[in-house]
């Protein structure tokens, strides 16, 4: 950590070298905001925690900018739990192990957290600095927002006093963000009915590994492998032929990441064993084939196991395979306004076996409304075509873009004066928490600004130490140049 300590900024970086000192994954923010509240208390700022466990954090204007438009920087608390399969980690305990590697810092093993880290380090850098400009300040850090944006949605009417509000959690240095898109949860629960395992079988876990994962809708246009959808694929393909019968299917770990790891427990019997052997290497050197721009690392494996006692019925594995191979994935329609911008997209984040069902987690992005109800409507049709259930939850709306927004010129304005080029004006695939802000301040003017990160919500995450640098001058150009009330 003393690596990164020694960064410029050396201010944000010696926050962020805190902030993954302490463990933060999403619903466990506790131990890091007590830090935060601690340091706050210590510094004499006016902090609140509201009933949801956001914070906020007020600064007074420094001297000569009292009649400034006061300005809210907004970051999330919590961060992604990412690791590699051969990582021992527990994100509740363990610190992020970060490291400098070149202009870059990355984890070892884990996600890196500069998703939303870095904002966070920004805003609380400038909550502490003593010769940074600004006016009225509040810092907004809110919890759980990788997890289901509960945060922001807890957000209520009259707990901020900005005029503008600054988001933090962009992904890409030169781009200025003025919308993003909505999002609902879609889980199926598909019913099982078991049977007795049959004699004269081999138990395996096939299991595809490797594949690059990452956030579900900054990277969901990029192409990558889905490790639920591609096993899925290799069932439907070979069951009949091999019969292979399922003993449980377990693939991904959050709706919101493209899944990179994904394991099929089944059985096949011993005459069919070397043929199974032979579909599995075809099927790993066809993905190889497919796939070999973008998964140059998959691997699928077969693992002899224990005999299951049970496997699904042939009527429960047929329904749960063709669920999963005709379920739409990634990229659903890309958007005719803002070129080269993912319109709506569906990911396959999550499959569970349990008991009684088995559970599939998936997330709909969109930048309108539409979008996002007609993902929904074919999901509804899957679900009654296959004897399962589903169910939407968690909508949140997308940040309608203001192309008019007085903040984002000045943002603009100050960018091109610092770098002596135009940065561009983008919409994000992601879901920013801005779109819910504007519920309870819908006159709020709102920018979102950021450094480059890379592979966020996967183990690969890294972010750019020079965009840090250029992040952080930008933003403190922005606040010295806010105006004043009018």
């Amino acid at each position: 950590m003393s690596a990164l300590a020694n960064l410029y900024p050396q201010p944000l970086w010696q926050w962020f070298a805190q902030i993954c000192a302490i463990p933060h994954p999403s619903k466990h923010e506790q131990a890091l905001s007590q830090h935060i509240q601690a340091w706050a208390r210590d510094k004499g700022l006016s902090l609140t925690e509201d009933r949801v466990g956001n914070l906020i954090i007020r600064k007074p204007a420094t001297a000569g900018m009292e009649n400034c438009k006061p300005v809210v920087i907004q970051a999330h608390l919590d961060m992604v739990p990412q690791k590699n399969a051969d990582k021992v980690h527990d994100f509740t305990k363990d610190p992020i192990e970060a490291y400098v590697d070149g202009d870059w810092v990355k984890a070892n093993g884990t996600t890196l957290g500069a998703d939303n880290g870095i904002g966070m380090a920004s805003a609380l850098a400038i909550l502490g600095s003593d010769d940074i400009k600004h006016g009225p300040l509040e810092v907004l850090l809110t919890v759980d927002e990788e997890a289901g944006m509960t945060g922001a949605f807890g957000v209520e009417a009259g707990m901020l006093q900005a005029e503008i509000l600054i988001n933090t959690d962009s992904e890409q240095e030169g781009e200025i963000y003025m919308g993003c898109a909505g999002g609902v949860d879609a889980e199926f629960t598909v019913p099982v009915q078991w049977q007795a395992t049959a004699g004269d079988v081999t138990a395996f876990n096939l299991s595809l590994t490797g594949l690059k994962g990452g956030h579900s809708g900054v990277n969901i246009h990029l192409g990558r492998g889905n490790a639920n959808k591609l096993l899925a694929r290799f069932l439907a393909d070979n069951v009949a032929a091999l019969n292979i019968a399922v003993a449980g299917f377990n693939g991904g770990s959050l709706r919101n990441a493209i899944p990179r790891e994904a394991t099929v427990t089944l059985t096949v019997p011993a005459a069919k064993l070397s043929q199974l052997q032979q579909q599995v290497a075809e099927f790993e050197a066809l993905l190889r084939q497919e796939l070999a721009a973008v998964e140059p690392a998959l691997t699928l494996s077969l693992t002899e196991q224990p005999l299951p006692q049970k496997v699904l019925t042939t009527a429960t594995q047929q329904k749960l395979i063709n669920l999963l191979n005709v379920c739409p994935n990634g990229v659903m329609r890309m958007s005719d306004e803002v070129e080269g911008v993912t319109e709506t997209s569906l990911n396959m984040g999550v499959i569970t076996t349990q008991t009684n069902s088995i559970q599939v987690l998936c997330l709909i992005r969109s930048l309108i409304d539409s979008g996002r109800e007609q993902v929904q409507s074919m999901l509804s049709s899957l679900a009654q075509l296959s004897g399962a259930e589903v169910k939407f939850s968690g909508a949140y709306p997308g940040w309608k873009p203001d192309p008019a927004s007085p903040v984002m010129a000045v943002v603009k304005d100050t960018y091109q004066a610092i770098y002596n080029k135009e940065p561009v004006i983008m919409v994000i695939h992601a879901g920013l928490e801005c779109g819910l802000f504007k519920k309870p301040y819908p006159d709020m003017d709102m920018v979102s600004i950021g450094p480059t990160i890379r592979f966020p919500h996967g183990p690969d995450e890294m972010v750019n130490i020079t965009t840090v640098g250029q992040y952080w001058e930008l933003l403190l150009a922005v606040l010295e140049r806010i105006p004043e009330r009018s």
